[in-house]
């Protein structure tokens, strides 16, 4: 059998249906966490999307928090099958199907923007992808054409223009169902034209430092969601000749404004690479979903791994352990969580705080989307009859004559165990993805060595699979050295980027939601150069793996550990109530007396560092003799 990888899965790639996919492991136990946390009770305790919501036919908040609320809330209750979750969605959905007028408009009658229909139209594709509901379809081809009939003398603007693509998603959806009704292909492109044009500004106006003023190009949603803009134009012209265009994008957003944990900086408007500076956790979740989609249209392996690295980082670090509060921004170095004024593009001073409300109320709202369709999206159907696995988690899938469980600790390890339940008859394919930080990989089927696999992407394994068939993946992992800004490093191990935890101080916000807001304190000293060798890289001296627990990003119970030597750096110093920038390195004022420091997953630490100067520590030992 011979073993060769691709960088992109060619031919079609689709998503599977709601509820097909059910996690099992941490995951299940990080959607059950969500699911009894602050999303599962929101409706009570946050009137934008209580029983007065306008989205419920009530006077109350009619704009975009009641579909955000729901974007989320809907994958969740059927990722997990909980009736109960199932039936707080369907009052949503009963009330939209309900509100369409004769024209083909829906929603709160007072409210006539385009942009929370497209929030609801996505609402209404999942809805009627996991239940098979006949009256979504012709709801949704009643509003497109009203649309295609009335955006020529009231075009997008606003939000709605930055936002175009995630409607565009929608009517492709219907278009595929429908492919006799040629309106649909006409208003994509439509709604393609009146959209910002994001690769033109992505790649030729782009600022390259933090932004001081407001602007839809420069929100760092916006930019998040505009991320799937060349793939919607892809993919109504039935093409995939803009992959490049999308990668060039985001080496400019990784050049100006990256991030270690995946993401491209924005605590509101687009902030530079600092590492004190922010992200929302909105932009959070909307490149994640984009990311999906361009996963889906273009099975290109770099897409995944850019997807894993912020879902098992970035957004498990803006939300508490028990996923009962959450951040409006996070920061790579951040060493307080508090009510101060920090340097942020444009925010109040508690955004960083964890709680029901930290600033705006949209990441309220929307952040619920983001685990649920990263388990919708760890399986793909390719073409008729293969399965891909595009990313990796403990799940169960069933699609078509397809039964497969994934046992699994990743991202906590490097094994995985595939197990056939069922599968379809001749020769077929089941897709891996070879992540390219493993330094090998093995694979074994049934007991038996398959040939080593040295590169990485997605590697077809095709053959007559069978009940009962065990397929087992290892990948070695190293710790891995990334340069940052001002020659500063990061350390990954597999896709986790870690993090030096100083310890927590939690102290609940007097007079804050009943929920709980809180402020976070660093316990101990923050400011350290990590000892780094040019030839050998970071001295780590230990590093310790455990079962994830109940609570999978729980600092306390850390699923992995890691200890290196580093040394103090007095001069490294608070500024503005933030970590200062990062010291040029080598860092000549760090204290020659080595520290072992201890490094966790930066979504399990919500106090840290992961952003470092480094000093060469032989050269220290040296100056100290």
């Amino acid at each position: 059998m011979k073993l060769n990888t691709v960088s992109a899965i060619p031919g079609t790639l689709s998503f599977i249906n709601p509820g097909n996919i059910q996690p099992l492991g941490w995951l299940k136990r990080q959607l059950t966490l969500q699911a009894q946390g602050l999303s599962g009770q929101l409706e009570e305790v946050w009137p934008d999307v209580g029983p007065n919501s306008g989205w419920l036919g009530g006077s109350g908040e009619s704009w975009e928090r009641g579909p955000y609320y729901l974007d989320g809330m809907l994958p969740l209750a059927y990722c997990l099958h909980d009736d109960k979750l199932i039936k707080k969605t369907q009052k949503w959905i009963e009330w939209m199907l309900n509100s369409q007028d004769a024209e083909g408009w829906f929603g709160p009658q007072h409210n006539s923007d385009w942009w929370p229909r497209m929030v609801a139209l996505k609402v209404l594709m999942q809805y009627a992808d996991a239940t098979s509901d006949p009256r979504v379809l012709p709801f949704m081809q009643r509003y497109f054409h009203y649309q295609l009939r009335h955006l020529p003398e009231r075009p997008l603007s606003d939000w709605g223009k930055a936002r175009a693509a995630d409607n565009v998603l929608t009517v492709l959806w219907a278009w595929k169902q429908l492919p006799d009704d040629d309106t649909l292909p006409k208003l994509a492109r439509l709604l393609l034209e009146q959209g910002n044009h994001w690769p033109d500004f992505i790649l030729h106006h782009l600022p390259t430092g933090p932004v001081n003023y407001f602007s839809h190009l420069t929100h760092v949603v916006n930019v998040a969601m505009g991320m799937k803009y060349s793939a919607m134009h892809d993919d109504v012209h039935q093409r995939r000749e803009r992959l490049t265009e999308i990668q060039r994008c985001f080496s400019e957003l990784d050049r100006h404004h990256g991030q270690a944990q995946g993401m491209f900086s924005g605590d509101e408007w687009l902030a530079g690479n600092a590492p004190e500076q922010g992200v929302e956790l909105c932009a959070i979740v909307e490149l994640m979903y984009s990311l999906e989609n361009l996963l889906r249209i273009y099975g290109d392996a770099q897409f995944a791994e850019r997807l894993e690295r912020i879902a098992f980082n970035a957004l498990p670090a803006g939300i508490t352990a028990d996923m009962m509060a959450h951040q409006y921004h996070q920061q790579p170095n951040q060493i307080a969580a508090s009510v101060a004024q920090r340097n942020w593009t444009y925010s109040g001073d508690e955004c960083n705080t964890f709680g029901l409300e930290p600033n705006f109320g949209c990441c309220t709202a929307n952040y619920h989307q983001g685990w649920p369709k990263f388990c919708n999206s760890l399986f793909m159907r390719a073409g008729e009859k293969d399965l891909a696995c595009m990313m990796y988690a403990p799940a169960r899938v069933e699609s078509g004559d397809w039964k497969v469980s994934l046992d699994t600790d990743y991202p906590f390890n490097g094994d995985l165990i595939f197990t056939v339940h069922s599968a379809p008859e001749g020769e077929k394919t089941l897709w891996l993805r070879i992540p390219s930080w493993s330094r090998g990989t093995r694979i074994t089927l049934n007991g038996n060595t398959l040939p080593n696999v040295s590169t990485c992407g997605y590697l077809p394994v095709t053959r007559q699979w069978h009940t009962g068939d065990n397929l087992s993946v290892t990948f070695e992992r190293q710790v891995a050295v990334e340069p940052r800004q001002h020659n500063a490093v990061s350390l990954y191990y597999g896709p986790l980027l870690m993090a030096l935890t100083p310890g927590e101080i939690w102290e609940k916000i007097p007079g804050g939601a009943l929920t709980g807001d809180w402020e976070v304190r660093a316990r101990s000293t923050w400011n350290y150069a990590l000892d780094v060798q040019p030839e050998t890289g970071a001295e780590v001296r230990e590093i310790h793996y455990q079962p994830s627990g109940e609570q999978p990003f729980a600092l306390a119970s850390a699923p992995l550990t890691l200890r290196a030597s580093a040394r103090r750096l007095p001069t490294w110093k608070v500024v503005d109530n933030s970590a200062g920038p990062v010291p040029n390195s080598p860092a000549y004022d760090a204290m020659s007396c080595p520290s072992t420091i201890t490094l966790v997953p930066y979504g399990c630490a919500r106090i840290r560092i992961a952003e470092f100067p480094w000093v060469d520590g032989r050269q220290k030992q040296a100056e100290a003799h």
